[in-house]
């Protein structure tokens, strides 16, 4: 979308936001150690990484990154819509046990429908991380797919307790309820 100011184009802020968050996916995968290829009809993703010792391209296995890193980009491409690719990413972090891992995990299993999933790796998350208000926003957003309104209430309380009733978790987690579908 563009507009004409002046007789110069401009992108809009829609535009350069969708641009911004792109750019933000791709800049989370450490691009010296990763090149991406599309190897599937699904165009899913596999990393590979150059081996000095073999002189060659190599798949990257689980423990190659850090699971900071691969937090990061898996939820970069799971905001991004690339659910199968963030659990691919994710899915090669070394602790099964990291509060994000789990919570990206949970949002790409509900957004691909797998709803029970998400929400029972968002409470392995909350287990660990029990003042994550992305998580409970989530969570709550899952019990609101689920018509579950009560559970997904709960949740609003707890992000109320964290962080307040203007932050931007409880807004979103209050609109859901509101309007009975998912923001997130």
């Amino acid at each position: 979308m563009w507009v004409t100011t002046n007789g110069s184009n401009t992108m809009t802020s829609a535009k350069s936001s969708q641009r911004n968050r792109r750019l933000s996916a791709i800049l989370a995968l450490p691009l010296v150690a990763l090149a991406v290829t599309w190897t599937s009809p699904s165009y899913a993703f596999d990393f590979w990484n150059w081996s000095k010792e073999e002189k060659k391209c190599v798949a990257i296995k689980k423990g190659s990154l850090s699971d900071e890193d691969l937090a990061r980009a898996g939820r970069a491409l799971a905001l991004e819509g690339h659910y199968r690719d963030a659990i691919k990413v994710l899915a090669m972090a070394s602790n099964d046990n990291d509060p994000a891992v789990l919570t990206y995990l949970g949002y790409s299993q509900r957004k691909l429908g797998n709803v029970d999933l998400g929400i029972s790796l968002y409470k392995k998350a909350l287990d660990i991380d029990p003042d994550n208000v992305d998580t409970r926003e989530y969570l709550g957003e899952g019990y609101v797919s689920k018509g579950e309104l009560d559970l997904a209430w709960l949740e609003l309380v707890e992000i109320e307790k964290r962080c307040g009733t203007t932050c931007v978790e409880y807004r979103a987690l209050e609109k859901a309820l509101q309007s009975g579908s998912a923001q997130y």
